[in-house]
């Protein structure tokens, strides 16, 4: 079995996250999507709109996604692909090179992102309503 992992908030789910499930996906036979947990997004500085528990849930019911597992820090991924006996890790190539050190565990491949959508823009967009912000 060719195991598969990919990395994120995933929070405002939209088709650039649903085309990097699809394509992460059709690299392998099983699809393992780490999520960051709430206490590992406050330390990034980010917000999410949605809990990690809600995250999951939306995870957990896309066809492609065979399992939903924590992400509690940046350090973890190695010992995730070993753990998880990961034969692919995938990230959008916003990151490219970023984990090339994955290379001795795993292969790793970035894949593009989708034009025209992304979480920051769609929270960009919302914060607009009739040319006026909010």
């Amino acid at each position: 079995m060719n195991k598969i992992i990919t990395y994120g908030t995933f929070d405002l789910l939209h088709t650039g996250h649903i085309n990097l499930l699809r394509r992460a996906r059709e690299l392998g036979d099983y699809l393992i999507v780490a999520i960051s947990t709430d206490e590992f997004n406050a330390i990034k500085e980010k917000k999410a709109y949605y809990t990690f528990e809600q995250r999951k849930l939306i995870l957990e019911a896309i066809r492609y996604v065979d399992e939903v597992i924590p992400e509690h820090n940046w350090d973890q991924k190695i010992t995730d692909v070993q753990k998880h006996d990961v034969d692919t890790f995938v990230i959008g190539d916003d990151w490219k090179g970023k984990f090339d050190f994955l290379n001795d565990y795993c292969n790793v491949v970035y894949l593009p992102r989708t034009i025209g959508i992304s979480t920051t823009k769609i929270k960009k967009d919302l914060n607009m309503v009739g040319g006026e912000r909010l």
